[in-house]
């Protein structure tokens, strides 16, 4: 009787799982024999993969051609202003701050645009 009740208890915990999967959605189905049946359908991010990595590209696009348009002194300078603000402005000083990513991009957009 004991392994029976445990195929019992382990069928009803894969079917809960299957259940809780279906929930968020499902598709139907049919295989090669003519049965329909159903399958959870997988949970897609809000936000796309490839739009994360465009924005983080422009971004790093954007701090480049800053440094290249202002130079590492006057860039560094402005830096410094956003440093002696407030707290948002402090935050905005440590997200721009010269990275080597950006600093290579911007000797790269330097010998492209100069």
């Amino acid at each position: 009787m004991t392994t029976k009740q445990l195929e019992f208890n382990q069928r009803v915990h894969r079917l809960n799982k299957k259940h809780h999967k279906m929930s968020r959605g499902y598709r139907a189905t049919m295989r090669k024999d003519g049965l329909v049946v159903m399958k959870p359908q997988r949970v897609r991010s809000a936000v796309p993969a490839k739009v994360l990595v465009f924005c983080l590209l422009g971004f790093f696009g954007f701090k480049a051609f800053l440094l290249s348009n202002l130079g590492p002194t006057g860039y560094q300078f402005r830096i410094d202003s956003l440093n002696q603000g407030t707290s948002v402005e402090q935050a905005g000083a440590w997200v721009m701050q010269i990275d080597p990513l950006s600093e290579a991009l911007a000797v790269q957009l330097n010998k492209v645009l100069y």
